[in-house]
């Protein structure tokens, strides 16, 4: 059986359906070798996942996916091996809290403006988690009747350029680096193709992303086709960097095309990606020693 890996996961801990446990346990019944969990601006779920991973023998990466502060489309910065949580990564999560809860805010305050019946007391008393964010509303939304399915309330209230729409708190790309860093991690650009820069830029925007100290880039993940996945591979490759490859799965039902263990094209994430790029690179930053996580 080919050995089966995934560097890009979430779970409850932020906008998954499984909880982080639950999640470790699903991949190692589909029979995954590593996996990393990757929540969006918190770590809240690492432990949780780390006890498991022990427990079903699956070596697990703890990480984080950190939303950058970018002009273009989004850019998000996964940390993959974090050893412990820095004072510098501290502050870069209160400052993306503090940014989400006042996003919230103007989001409800926006929806009651525009008649919808939904208030941020209502949406937060349903999912009673700190990383409240659009999915919950949307989900919300839906058990409410007001809308048939997620998607359609972003299409309809919460997309960029609808009147619910609030843009995100970004952290600064050399502050949320120095974080990842000082916490023991590997910073790697997630999705590149998500910056909205062309293909005639890219090469030059990578060089300077990769002179800002982002040491990885994830090439492989289902947004992309295998072509442009390739093209990213060999571009990481050509400016010295790791390169990754994830599912950015959030839960079965969620994406249709995003499942576990799975990246662009409905490939298998193979092992080459941590025994050839992330484990040598862990290694060395880690001085050899393990990736046991301290919350």
């Amino acid at each position: 059986m080919e050995n089966i890996i995934d560097l890009h996961t979430h779970s409850t801990a932020s906008d998954g359906t499984l909880a982080p446990a639950e999640l470790v346990a699903y991949a190692a019944a589909k029979h995954l070798q590593v996996l990393a969990l990757t929540d969006h601006d918190t770590i809240d779920g690492l432990q949780e996942a780390a006890e498991e991973a022990k427990r079903q023998s699956l070596i697990f990466v703890p990480g984080i996916e950190i939303n950058i502060a970018w002009p273009t489309g989004e850019f998000h910065l996964l940390g993959l091996g974090l050893q412990r949580v820095s004072p510098e990564l501290r502050a870069v999560l209160q400052l993306l809290a503090d940014g989400r809860e006042e996003r919230n805010r103007q989001m409800a305050e926006k929806l009651q403006e525009a008649g919808v019946p939904v208030t941020l007391e209502e949406v937060r008393a349903r999912f009673n988690t700190k990383m409240l964010g659009r999915p919950h509303f949307a989900q919300y939304m839906v058990e409410k009747g007001i809308v048939k399915q997620r998607q359609e309330a972003f299409d309809r209230f919460f997309a960029k350029g609808r009147g619910c729409f609030v843009e995100r708190t970004g952290a600064d790309l050399a502050e949320a680096v120095a974080a990842i860093k000082s916490s023991g991690g590997a910073p790697v650009q997630a999705h590149p193709l998500s910056m909205y820069v062309s293909w005639g830029k890219m090469d030059g925007v990578m060089e300077e992303i990769r002179d800002k100290g982002v040491l990885g880039l994830e090439a492989w993940h289902p947004g992309v086709r295998v072509a442009e996945a390739e093209r990213l591979e060999e571009l990481g490759h050509r400016l010295g960097m790791i390169v990754t490859a994830g599912s950015d799965f959030h839960g079965e039902k969620v994406r249709a095309d995003r499942k576990l263990g799975h990246t662009a094209g409905g490939k298998h994430i193979g092992f080459r990606f941590w025994q050839e790029e992330l484990q040598p690179l862990l290694c060395r930053l880690h001085g050899g020693n393990s990736m046991e996580f301290q919350p």
